[in-house]
Order: structure tokens, then C-alpha cells, then sequence
């Protein structure tokens, strides 16, 4: 096998065959004959890709392999690693896009050759596209040797436009090469005569890209498609554009009328950069050298724009000291104590005051108004504590007095990273000599209780409802100056309201709350639900309990365990799963459990690598059982929760309906004599043991008995906690209303 042979860890080989990773390592175990391990780790090895489509398809588990999986194999397996992979198939992508007539004689060279001839055409087309100071270095022959299978891969990939990620599929798409075992692990089938267009070497490029960042999610910090897309149209039209911390290149991107993150489905993001005119210039600078370069590619293959892209601190090294841009897109580093405060103490960007060693994001805010034109627009992912720290209020001040800082946008938690925490976003203009600064700040809060019931967390949010409230905000306010006010969502709010002893803006300090659960209309509403819910509890009261004997029933008791290994119920545990990227299933948490409310979680998708576990879905008649807290819950699961997933510390019993009534089952587990004799006790917990719990052995006729007295309780119960959450509303809401007046005494 020759060096330059693809690599493939388990994941990889069951993204191929479209099986879980449990399948693979039966298959190892299995046959004797499965390819040997040729690197990788005891416990994460990898395999040659060509030993691996050969054992498949001799095993009849593999048609052929979609030519987009195999190019992926080929970065992920290559041997200087997946960024250069990356960097190598950006230039080849770049040089075929640009002198695509030249492609046909680069085709024909050898393999052995054709590293040796292309650092001259790579060079000539990356300066002429990104400079001669650049983030991209023009590789070697013979660091483009290893590389030789990939380039050819990738411009065919291109080339056939079947760049589309499809999670788990063993087929090839439409148009895909069919190559048979090859040697090399290179696609096989012939290149296109005249290279791939413009839009084929874009496509290609984000799809390797994405598949890059979604396998180290941990590694980068990214901007998702919807907070960049909104950016971006906080900024308006530019024709030049900086991004001074541009990491893998979202805002800028999110600047050109094809905007999209790769692997993006965000489809808002296209909507609003549709009929913006494309930036003539695009400026990114970033200190990963190996960011720098792939955003420059990415750039230079999404468009025709100027594209200059360098690698360095910014702070303390910007590469473009001269630059007045129409717009500044950033995401800083948040936190950042070695930003460089000692060293910089009198750079001349300091115009509104010198930023605390703790206000990192401050020097960032002053490095883009630093780089503004007048009139420009800057826009700024920032953390909340940076709009209230008493250490930036100085600046803070001097902001809002000369009319650089316009708007400050609380978005909802999730909606970026740090995902558990609601980040702003800073709308600052660059102030125009001789002109008087604004009188209002503009003030937007989308947090999920002023969206219409937007859900709260990542993946769960309401984007397209988020970005429509920010927008319709920023932009008669951007026109006018001024904004009627919105309650609990918007407010143009006078400087002199703000420039007091904290300048905090945070904007839900500002906002007044919105009118009380409406007002009293709204309340008198509340009051008749909960008293019919009040009346519907007397009615399905318990009737008084009466004793059969005096010493009880005893029944013979069988184990949860036991009618598990007879087949009268299925015992399953939850906690794991994922779902396919670009889809949502909701979880029913143990929490969901214990306070009997709807499922309130979310799966994560699968890693790029291959497809995930499969989760536990829950079927109407299921009895849930959570096994942490010691305490006796149960829940029979009802159709509206039916197609959800089990969550972590959660116990499923599917019990066999010839064989148990699903109420009689989850009645029993709930006695507390039972829950008892089952628990175990840790130093800090009490843990159920779910198969020691005990069930009489009835005929099914007298489980049914019980089972319906079991499920006139489950409904008293449910009714108790409904009236108990009316009353808790009717309660605040009486106490709001009377405080802000929408309620008289």
C-alpha cells in the first residue's frame, strides 16, 4: 500500500456503510478477515481506506463509496493532518477556478509530476488573488506530494457538483464517479476537461470545511449562520468589510450575497443577503495562522471580491493600520486578560478611554471604530457583563456622549457561544466630524419571554422570529433616531438617562416590562380557568378509602427483573442518542418527569464521523420511572408524548398488553414500600434499582381494576399541579398588575 493511502477510523468506515459504530466493532470481532488496524490508537484505531471498501463490498455491505465521502477520507486520513489537507484543496480549488482553461493540461501530468509542477501555477494565482503579503503559503512540491490523490479528488468533486453532505448514506449521488478499489484511496473516475465552475469549487470547499469544523467542535469557536447572517444586516450595504478576529471566516461570508455557514441550513441567511451588492474588498485578520488561511480560500472561492486575509494578533500586530472600512463584523475572544494591556497603554486607538486589563472587549470595540470610516457601521458579538462592569463604565460613557455606541441587542441564551449565556450585540457608526451626536440609544431585548413563546435553549429558539424583532427595531430607529417604545421589547432611551454612576446598558434595565398577563382582561381569564380546574379536583376527588380486611391483602409478587426475562415487559435505559443533523427530537428529561411536564429537551445530532447511537423513543402506554432523587414517580406516556427520547437517569418499561395493563404497572411502582426495598443509598443520592421493584401477579382482568382507579388518581394528581400553576400566575400576575398600574386596587 502506498504511503500516500487514506486512513479511516471506525466512525468513518460506518459513515460508509451506513451503520452505527456498534456495527463496526461486532464486524471486527466477528470476521477474521477484517482489515488489520495501519495506525490510530489501541483504542481509536484506523484502518487503509482501500482494504476497507474492498472487505466491504466483498461483504456485500458497500455499493460504492459517494465520491464526497471518499474526498473527506482523504483530508481526514491525510498525513500532515486535515488543515493543510484543507489549505492544499483551497488552492487547487482556487487555481482550476480562476484558470479553469489551464486545468486540462495540469489533468494530464503523472501523478508522480504533477507536485512538481503545480507550486509555480499556485503562486502566480494566490498572489494575484489574495497578495503578496498573504495567510496562504504557497506549498511545496514536495509538501503537495502526499496531497496528489486529494487535488484530483477534489476538483472532480467540483466538478460533478455532488457536494452535498448526506449523513450516512452507502450509495453514490447522482452524477458521483464509481471507482472501484483503488490503490491509492484517489477517486478514480476521469476529472472534468475544463475544471469545475465557479459555484462547483465553492460548494466543494464549504462542504470539506464544514465537515472539518463539525468533527472538532470543541476546537473552534464559530459564529452560527443566523447571529452572522443578522450582523451582517445590522451593518448594511458595504463595499469594504473587516472582520479583525475572523476565525474561520462567518461574518464575512455572511457579508456576500451567498452568504452561509458550511453545512448551514439557517434559511434566513440567503433571504437577507439576497439583492445586497457584493463587498468589492474583504479584510480579515486572525492569530491562528491555519484559520487565517482557510478563510482566506473560503473567501477568495465565495466570490470576486478583493480578498486580503493576514495571520497576527491584531492588537498588538494589526495588519491593516491604514484601513477605513464601511462596515466592522466581530466576534472577539471574550475574557481575555493577556490582550495586551501592558504593552499598549498609549496606542492612539484608546480614543475613548484606556481600556482595564478585565476589558478586553472594550479595546476590541475601540480597534473597530479605530478602523471605521465616518458614518461606517461596526457590529460586535459581545458578552452581557461588558454592557454593566463598573471597570468600562468610563468608556462606556464616552461612547454614548459622542454617538459611536447606537444600539445594544440582548439576544436570547443559545443563540451563539457560550450557548448557557444571552449575549449582546453592539451596533456602533464611526461619528461624522461636525455632525451632533444622536440623542437616544437604541435598546432590544429578545429574550425568549418578549418573543411569543419563543422555547429557550440552543436549537430551540425561533431565529427567523428573533431576527425580524431586531431588524424591525434597528431600522426605522437607524433612519429616524428615534423608536416608539415597545414594552418589554424595544426603547429608544435618552444618553442622559444613562450616563449615571453605573452606565450600565444592559437592556432589560431599561425596557418597561410588558403590560402584566395583559392586563385585567387577561387576569379574569386566568381566574375562570383556575376555578374550573378547582371545580374539576372536587370532582375527581378520591372517594373515601375503604379497608377489604383488616390486615390487608397479600398478593404472591413477582420482580420487575423477572417479567422482564419472561417477556411480559421490555426494561430499556435512556441517556443516549442522537438525531441527523438538521433535525429536531425532543427528550423527555427526568426533571420532565418528577414536574410532569412535556418533554423540554433537545437530542444532539450526530458527529460528522459516521452516524450516532440510536436514541430510545418512547411509545403511548410506555411507564417511565426516574431512578435518581428517591423519590416514587411514575408516568404512563400519553400519545402527545409518543415519539420523543428517553433522557438520561430514566427507566423504560414497555409492558406486553396481553400480559400487564400499562396503569396497573405504573400504579404498583409508585407504592412506597416498594420504592423502598428497591433503593440503594449512596454518600450524596439514593439511586432506584428498577428490576427489584415488585408486582402482584393478577389476572389481567383485575390488573384492568386497578389500573383504572390508578389512572383516576394520575388525573386528581395532574389537576392539583394545574391548579397549583394557575394559582402561582393568577397570584403574580394580581401582584404586577396592581405594581404598574394595568389593575386597580
Amino acid at each position: 500500500m502506498p504511503d500516500s493511502a487514506a486512513e479511516v477510523t471506525a466512525a468513518g468506515i460506518a459513515r460508509l456503510a451506513g451503520v452505527g459504530r456498534a456495527a463496526v466493532s461486532n464486524w471486527r470481532r466477528r470476521h477474521a478477515d477484517f482489515p488489520k488496524p495501519v495506525g490510530g490508537t489501541e483504542t481509536s484505531p484506523s484502518f487503509a481506506l482501500p482494504d476497507v471498501e474492498e472487505w466491504l463490498r466483498a461483504q456485500g455491505k458497500l455499493a460504492e463509496v459517494p465520491l464526497r465521502e471518499r474526498v473527506w477520507q482523504l483530508v481526514a486520513g491525510h498525513p500532515a493532518g486535515a488543515v493543510t489537507a484543507l489549505v492544499h484543496a483551497g488552492c487547487a480549488l482556487l487555481l482550476v477556478r480562476d484558470r479553469r482553461a489551464a486545468w486540462p493540461a495540469l489533468a494530464a501530468v503523472p501523478d508522480e509530476r504533477l507536485a512538481e509542477v503545480l507550486p509555480v501555477p499556485l503562486e502566480e494565482t494566490l498572489t494575484e488573488r489574495l497578495g503578496a503579503e498573504r495567510a496562504v503559503r504557497t506549498p511545496s512540491a514536495v509538501e503537495l506530494a502526499p496531497s496528489v490523490p486529494l487535488l484530483r479528488g477534489v476538483v472532480e468533486l467540483a466538478a460533478t457538483g455532488t457536494a452535498t453532505p448526506t449523513t450516512g448514506t452507502a450509495t453514490p449521488a447522482p452524477g458521483t464517479a464509481t471507482p472501484g478499489p483503488a490503490a491509492s484511496g484517489a477517486p478514480t473516475g476521469p476529472a472534468a476537461p475544463t475544471g469545475p465552475d465557479a459555484h462547483g469549487a465553492r460548494d466543494a470547499f464549504e462542504f470539506l470545511l464544514g465537515r472539518h469544523l463539525d468533527a472538532n467542535p470543541r476546537q473552534y469557536t464559530l459564529t452560527p449562520p443566523g447571529p452572522a447572517a443578522l450582523m451582517a444586516a445590522l451593518a448594511g450595504p458595504a463595499a469594504t468589510v473587516l472582520d479583525p478576529a475572523c476565525g474561520t471566516g462567518a461574518l464575512l461570508a455572511a457579508a456576500l450575497p451567498t452568504a452561509g455557514d458550511p453545512g448551514a441550513g439557517d434559511p434566513a441567511a440567503p433571504d437577507r443577503a439576497a439583492g445586497r451588492p457584493a463587498p468589492r474588498a474583504l479584510h480579515g485578520q486572525d492569530a491562528d495562522p491555519d484559520l487565517a488561511a482557510l478563510t482566506a480560500l473560503r473567501l477568495a472561492l465565495s466570490g470576486d471580491a478583493d480578498v486580503r486575509v493576514h495571520a497576527g494578533d491584531t492588537l498588538r500586530a494589526d495588519a491593516f493600520p491604514a484601513l477605513t472600512a464601511d462596515a466592522v463584523l466581530c466576534h472577539p475572544p471574550f475574557n481575555e486578560r493577556n490582550w495586551g494591556h501592558d504593552e499598549l497603554a498609549y496606542d492612539p486607538r484608546w480614543e475613548y478611554g484606556f481600556p482595564a486589563r478585565t476589558e478586553s472587549e472594550l479595546a476590541w470595540v475601540q480597534h473597530a471604530l479605530a478602523r471605521l470610516r465616518p458614518g461606517g457601521t461596526a457590529v460586535l458579538l459581545m458578552p452581557p457583563a461588558a454592557a454593566s462592569r463598573r471597570s468600562g463604565r468610563r468608556i462606556r460613557a464616552d461612547l454614548l456622549r459622542r454617538g459611536a455606541l447606537r444600539a445594544v441587542v440582548a439576544l436570547p441564551a443559545g443563540a451563539a457561544p457560550p450557548y448557557g449565556i444571552p449575549l449582546h450585540l453592539w451596533v456602533l457608526r464611526g461619528p461624522v466630524p461636525g455632525e451632533r451626536p444622536p440623542a437616544e440609544l437604541l435598546l432590544v431585548d429578545t429574550a425568549p419571554d418578549h418573543t411569543a413563546g419563543a422555547p429557550v435553549g440552543r436549537d430551540r429558539l425561533d431565529w427567523p422570529a428573533v431576527e425580524t424583532a431586531v431588524l424591525d427595531a434597528w431600522r426605522p430607529f437607524d433612519r429616524d433616531g428615534v423608536l416608539a417604545e415597545t414594552p418589554g421589547e424595544s426603547r429608544g432611551v435618552p444618553v442622559v438617562e444613562l450616563l449615571d454612576d453605573d452606565v450600565d446598558l444592559t437592556p432589560a434595565r431599561h425596557l418597561p416590562p410588558p403590560a402584566a398577563a395583559e392586563g385585567a382582561a387577561q387576569l379574569t381569564g386566568v381566574r375562570e380557568r383556575l376555578t374550573a380546574t378547582l371545580r374539576r379536583t372536587r370532582e375527581l376527588t378520591p372517594p373515601p378509602a375503604v379497608g377489604p380486611t383488616p390486615g390487608g391483602l397479600r398478593w404472591p409478587a413477582t420482580t420487575v427483573g423477572e417479567f422482564a426475562r419472561a417477556g411480559a415487559l421490555t426494561l430499556r435505559a435512556g441517556g443516549a442518542g442522537t438525531t441527523a443533523p438538521g433535525t429536531s427530537v425532543a427528550v423527555l428529561t427526568d426533571t420532565d418527569v418528577l414536574a410532569g411536564q412535556p418533554p423540554s429537551g433537545v437530542l444532539p445530532e450526530a458527529p460528522a464521523e459516521g452516524p450516532g447511537e440510536e436514541p430510545v423513543l418512547l411509545a403511548a402506554g410506555d411507564v417511565v420511572v426516574p431512578v435518581l432523587g428517591g423519590g416514587s414517580v411514575t408516568r404512563v406516556v400519553d400519545p402527545a408524548t409518543a415519539g420523543a427520547a428517553l433522557g438520561r437517569n430514566v427507566h423504560l418499561l414497555r409492558p406486553d398488553p396481553a400480559a400487564l395493563d400499562p396503569w396497573f404497572l405504573a400504579g404498583f411502582l409508585r407504592a412506597t414500600a416498594n420504592n423502598r426495598q428497591a433503593s440503594s443509598y449512596a454518600s450524596t443520592s439514593t439511586r432506584l434499582d428498577v428490576r427489584r421493584l415488585q408486582l402482584p401477579r393478577l389476572p389481567l382482568a383485575e390488573q384492568r381494576r386497578y389500573g383504572e382507579r390508578f389512572r383516576a388518581l394520575a388525573e386528581f394528581e395532574e389537576a392539583l399541579r394545574t391548579a397549583g400553576r394557575l394559582g402561582e400566575q393568577l397570584v403574580q400576575g394580581m401582584y404586577d398588575g396592581l405594581a404598574d398600574g394595568t389593575v386597580a386596587p
